[in-house]
C-alpha cells in the first residue's frame, strides 16, 4: 500500500513520561484508514540540497595541519594518486555536488494519527525539508 504526503515541522510529544521527536505527515494520496498506531512504515524522500561541497563537509576529510608552513591547505584534499598509473583511478572522493538524492528509512513507527487533519505522527527524521514530498509505504 502506497500513500504520498508532505513533510511538516518536527516537533515532539510526550506519552508514557518520555518525551518524543514526532515528525508529522499530511496525507495527500493513498487511504488514511490503512495505517494504524504501533505499525512500522518505509518512508522515501528526497534528501536536503547542500550544493558544491567540498571533501571536508562531503566525505568528512580531516584537511592538512594549521602550523608547520600551511598556510592554504587547510581545507584541501591532500594527494589524488600514486604516480604509477598516472591518472586519478575511478571512484576518488573528491568535491561535488551534495544531497537531493532519494533515500529510503525502512521501520518507521507510527505514533499517533489524526483522522480530521489526515495527519500521520512518525517517530523520527524523515529525509527532506519542510513542505517536501515523501513516500509512505507499508
Amino acid at each position: 500500500m502506497k500513500a504520498t504526503g508532505k513533510k511538516l515541522k518536527m516537533t515532539q510529544i510526550f506519552k508514557n513520561n518520555e518525551a518524543l521527536a514526532i515528525t508529522p505527515i499530511k496525507l495527500e494520496t493513498g487511504d488514511f484508514s490503512t495505517f494504524k498506531e504501533g505499525e512500522k512504515v518505509k518512508i522515501s524522500g528526497k534528501t536536503k540540497g547542500h550544493g558544491f561541497e567540498g571533501v571536508v563537509k562531503r566525505h568528512g576529510f580531516h584537511g592538512g595541519p594549521k602550523s608547520h608552513g600551511q598556510k592554504n591547505r587547510l581545507r584541501a584534499p591532500g594527494s589524488i594518486g600514486n604516480t604509477s598509473p598516472q591518472r586519478v583511478l575511478p571512484g576518488r572522493k573528491m568535491a561535488g555536488h551534495m544531497g537531493t538524492v532519494r533515500v529510503t528509512i525502512k521501520n518507521i513507527k507510527i505514533v499517533g494519527l489524526d483522522a480530521e487533519k489526515n495527519i500521520l505522527m512518525l517517530n523520527g527524521a524523515v529525509p527532506g525539508t519542510i513542505n517536501s514530498k515523501v513516500e509512505i509505504r507499508k
